[in-house]
C-alpha cells in the first residue's frame, strides 16, 4: 500500500449530508463523541479508510484475528427530511506530516463525491475545565460559526493552532468548496473525556436539531472522574514521599564550618 484508500463495501444516497469527523486526539473528545453518535443513531458502516501512513502493526482480536488500522464511514438517514450524516471515526491519526495532508485531502474528495457541504471536525482543546467542559468552536465561514456560537460555544480567546486532520480539513476544505467547522471540547488530554464529548455533542446536538440519549454518557463519565481522583491521589503521596526522602537527606547533610 502506498498511498491513503477508501474501500466503499455499500453504494448509498444521502440528503444534504453533513460529514462529522473525529479521530482519536487530546482526551479521545472526537472519538468518543463520534462513537456515541454511531450507537446511539444506530449509523452503518459503508466504507473504510487505510493509509500507509498509520503505525505500522495490526491489531489482534481475542480470537486471534488480525486487521490494519482503518478509519471507518458510517452514514445516518434523517427522518424529518432535515441533514443525513456521514460520521467517520477511526484507530489512529497520520503519524507524520505528510500523511496528516494526505488523509485530509482524501477525506475532503471522499466527501465532495458524496456532496458534502459541510464538514464538521471534533477534538479537544487543552484547558482544565473549572466546571463544565467549555466548547471552543473556528470554522472557514462565519454564517457556520454563528450557528455554533448561538448553540452554547465560545470562540477561543488564545487563538491556539487547530493540530491534526481537525485543523487540516479546515484549512484545506476551502481549495474544495466545502464549508468546515472545528468544535473542540475543553479538556486534560492525558485520559479518556467523556465529559468533554459530551459538551461536544450538547453543542451538535442543538445545531443539528438531533435526538441523541447523551444521558447514556453519564456512567463513562463516572468512571472517568474515579480514574482522575485515583490519580490525583497517586500524585499526592508521591510528592509527600519526596518530601520526606528529602527531609532525610537533609538530616544525613554535614557542614564542615
Amino acid at each position: 500500500m502506498k498511498e491513503t484508500v477508501i474501500k466503499e463495501n455499500l453504494k448509498i444516497e444521502l440528503s444534504d449530508p453533513v460529514l462529522i469527523e473525529g479521530l482519536p486526539g487530546l482526551g479521545l473528545v472526537g472519538k468518543i463523541a463520534v462513537r456515541h453518535l454511531i450507537k446511539q443513531l444506530g449509523a452503518k458502516r459503508f466504507a473504510t479508510l487505510y493509509s500507509p501512513h498509520f503505525p505500522y502493526f495490526v491489531l489482534v482480536s481475542k480470537k486471534g484475528a488480525v486487521r490494519l488500522l482503518n478509519g471507518s464511514f458510517y452514514f445516518w438517514k434523517s427522518k424529518n427530511g432535515k441533514n443525513d450524516l456521514m460520521l467517520f471515526t477511526g484507530d489512529n491519526q497520520a503519524q507524520t506530516a505528510e500523511g496528516q495532508y494526505e488523509l485530509s485531502d482524501c477525506l475532503l474528495d471522499f466527501a465532495k463525491n458524496h456532496n458534502v457541504r459541510l464538514i464538521i471536525t471534533v477534538g479537544g482543546y487543552r484547558m482544565e475545565a473549572k466546571e463544565k467542559p467549555k466548547v471552543i468552536a473556528a470554522s472557514t465561514h462565519q454564517e457556520v460559526l454563528d450557528t455554533a456560537l448561538k448553540a452554547g460555544a465560545l470562540v477561543s480567546s488564545t487563538a491556539s493552532p487547530i493540530v491534526g486532520t481537525a485543523g487540516l480539513i479546515l484549512g484545506m476544505a476551502r481549495f474544495k468548496k466545502i464549508r468546515a467547522m472545528c468544535l473542540l471540547g475543553e479538556t486534560r488530554g492525558y485520559l479518556p473525556d467523556p465529559e468533554a464529548a459530551k459538551s461536544v455533542l450538547e453543542v451538535l446536538q442543538t445545531m443539528l436539531k438531533l435526538d441523541v440519549n447523551l444521558a447514556a454518557l453519564n456512567e463513562e463519565i463516572g468512571k472517568a472522574e474515579k480514574m482522575v481522583t485515583r490519580l490525583q491521589k497517586i500524585e499526592e503521596r508521591r510528592a509527600l514521599q519526596a518530601e520526606e526522602t528529602r527531609k532525610e537527606e537533609d538530616k544525613k547533610t554535614t557542614y564542615i564550618s
